[in-house]
């Protein structure tokens, strides 16, 4: 039986792990937390990642979470609306609604489909030490997280002579036909691949997230645009609201007084129910997070038996919705192409042939939609929401920036 290592229990490397064990693999998770914590609040599953988890056989359970049954958009922050639409519209466009659910709760359902022959092993840190090729296997270097580092932790080459076994900070050695690193938007696997590639850059604006309590009263799902800022307020299946905010900022800026305090000065005169969102928020559920992102595409998403997942292979800005449904894509996809018998470096170069194209749209997609909601002048923000309001006059023409990318569907399975 081949062998899969997985660098990363995120949802694009559990969702990995699902679709290999299904064709056959054997697979070993290898995560650096110590405790399977999934970062992040909330994610929202586009009809593309429900076919996804179609394929790995939990879309229906996804679905069964959606909350949203009635009327939402897009907001200026005096309250005014300039887009309107439903789930119902998303449905009729693209197939399949949009369903809003925290990252735990997906997580959860991915790690409960893992099949017999995926092992999950957390609080190690897991470094390529030879991407393999036609003629090898590829090899991964283990240690304890809490372990000191011998070799430069992305500093491999071809052949593995850099950061082999044998170290005190790598005391272990694993041979894999297939490596899938899933190793977040700073990977160094992905650094170690193409050391040439331009790391993520800072997109000049940082995120806030959180989970909270539902405010009194009713209000509609929403997302609203102010000058260089945006929230979004969406209900989650168990009762509770995911919110979401951004600004245009410094990176690395935190502040001084806590972010509940910088929150409430950005957005705290916004319309309801944004005020007492923010007042009844406790400090420590906030998420913070600069945006960088990769426009410039690698040249390949493998090298040898090594592919790249997820953000490891293309992080993109978070204005679509995409990241974790391009994660999704690229596991299944993936599956798709890496059965247990078939030339594994000819699989990895068909996943590269597959993704790099679609995911490269996507990411300069989200880029341009992050543009939009950075504007900080005020004839420019009046002119994007004359032209937001002309362009959704109904609620399917709200929907047309998904065309392209919420309609995929799965390659056939070879």
């Amino acid at each position: 039986m081949p062998h899969a290592l997985v660098l990363g229990a995120g949802i694009g490397g559990l969702a990995a792990a699902v679709a290999l064990g299904d064709r056959g693999w054997s697979v070993t998770v290898l995560e650096r937390a110590p405790v399977l914590e999934p970062v992040g609040a909330g994610i929202g599953v586009a009809p593309n990642g429900l076919r996804a988890l179609d394929a790995l056989g939990l879309g229906d359970a996804v679905r069964a979470r959606r909350s949203w049954d009635g009327a939402g958009g897009l907001r200026t922050p005096s309250g005014r609306w300039l887009a309107r639409t439903t789930q119902d519209a998303a449905a009729e466009r693209f197939g399949d609604p949009i369903v809003l659910l925290t990252r735990s709760a997906l997580v959860e359902l991915l790690r409960s489909r893992l099949p017999d022959g995926v092992t999950l092993r957390t609080g190690v840190r897991a470094t390529v030490t030879d991407p393999g090729a036609d003629d090898r296997r590829a090899a991964v270097g283990l240690a304890p997280v809490d372990a000191p580092v011998d070799a430069p932790e992305d500093g491999v080459s071809a052949d593995g002579a850099e950061g082999t076994a044998g170290g005190a900070g790598v005391p272990e050695t694993l041979g894999a036909d297939l490596v899938v690193a899933a190793d977040g938007i700073h990977s160094a696997t992905r650094r170690a691949l193409f050391p040439a590639h331009p790391a993520p850059r800072y997109a000049g604006f940082t995120t806030w997230r959180f989970v909270t309590e539902t405010p009194a009263g009713r209000f509609a799902p929403h997302e609203t645009w102010g000058r260089g800022r945006i929230w979004g307020t969406q209900p989650l299946p168990d009762g509770r609201v995911y919110a979401y905010a951004s600004a245009v900022a410094p990176a690395g800026h935190r502040a001084p007084g806590g972010e509940r305090e910088l929150l409430g000065r950005l957005f705290g005169r916004w319309h309801a129910p944004l005020p007492e969102l923010i007042g009844a928020l406790p400090e420590a559920s906030v998420i913070r997070t600069d945006v960088h992102h990769m426009t410039d595409p690698l040249p390949a998403h493998h090298r040898g038996r090594t592919v790249l997942l997820g953000d490891a292979a293309h992080a993109m800005a978070p204005n679509i919705g995409q990241g974790g449904n391009q994660a999704l894509e690229d596991a299944v996809v993936l599956g798709r192409f890496a059965g247990p018998s078939d030339d594994v470096v000819a699989a990895a170069a068909a996943y590269t042939a597959e993704r790099l194209p679609r995911t490269t749209a996507v990411v300069r997609r989200a880029a341009r939609a992050a543009r939009m909601t950075t504007l900080t002048s005020v004839p420019a923000c009046l002119l994007r929401n004359t032209a937001l309001a002309a362009a959704a006059r109904t609620p399917q023409a709200a929907l047309r920036a998904m065309d392209g990318i919420a309609d995929w569907r799965p390659p056939p399975r070879t």
